[in-house]
């Protein structure tokens, strides 16, 4: 598999997370009984600017998104996180209020992991391994695949699974017990997770908010490379 630029990385990375209509308006979440999609998705890349618009959204509030677009060249880098209301939140106000703004960077794997022996890929053979801990991902198992688990004592106490996928991108879901958090568990599930989308032939990607403290520290871990930053406003 070619090495992927990021401008198109982030339009998989979109295209997993969300489906479109027929004119690429955002439409909904992108997962069984998935939620409505936000109104607005600003993706930055250092190859410059990708933008989806809701498919709801009238013209003229998207003529006056893409003219504010124009000021995106002189933002901060992709490594720090916006500070305060942007103006893309200001425009979509005056139509409706704003319900829900999420900023965070998007990553790809720059490397092969090497997960422990402790770490094992779930399916519903051996699916019994998330009880008691995540006895809520048993219905996931088999539409969440690749799925991997850390386990103790034969219990999964850590999680990594393709929550969002297509046939290029899977987007990593990743879940540790409290019990056993700050263990270096959720990395271990994550690596053990991307190994296998590879081998599948899709890309794994790995997104989280800048205020997601514990998931920024697994990017850290596996020396993740950001390739963009999201913003959503819904």
């Amino acid at each position: 598999m070619g090495e992927r630029g990021d401008r198109e990385l982030m339009r998989a990375h979109v295209a997993a997370l969300f489906t479109t209509d027929a004119a690429g308006r955002l439409l909904a979440v992108n997962e069984p009984g998935g939620g409505a999609a936000p109104r607005f998705f600003l993706g930055r890349t250092s190859e410059g600017v990708e933008c989806w618009f809701g498919h709801d959204l009238d013209g003229s509030l998207v003529q006056a998104l893409e003219t504010a677009l124009l000021e995106e060249r002189e933002e901060p880098g992709l490594d720090k996180p916006r500070d305060g209301p942007t103006v893309f939140e200001r425009l979509l106000s005056e139509s409706a209020p704003i319900q829900n703004v999420w900023a965070g960077p998007a990553y790809r794997f720059s490397k092969r992991a090497s997960p422990s022996g402790t770490t094992v890929l779930v399916t519903e053979e051996n699916a019994a391994v998330l009880r008691p801990y995540f006895e809520d991902w048993l219905g996931d198992v088999q539409g969440c695949q690749p799925f991997a688990a850390v386990l103790q004592n034969g219990k999964a106490v850590s999680l990594c699974a393709s929550v969002r996928t297509t046939g290029q991108a899977d987007e990593a879901g990743v879940e540790t017990h409290p019990e056993f958090r700050g263990r270096g568990h959720a990395a271990e599930a994550t690596a053990k997770w991307a190994d296998a989308v590879r081998k599948m032939g899709r890309t794994p990607l790995y997104s989280t908010s800048w205020a997601n403290a514990a998931s920024l520290s697994v990017a850290t871990k596996l020396g993740l490379v950001q390739f963009g930053s999201d913003l959503h406003i819904t």
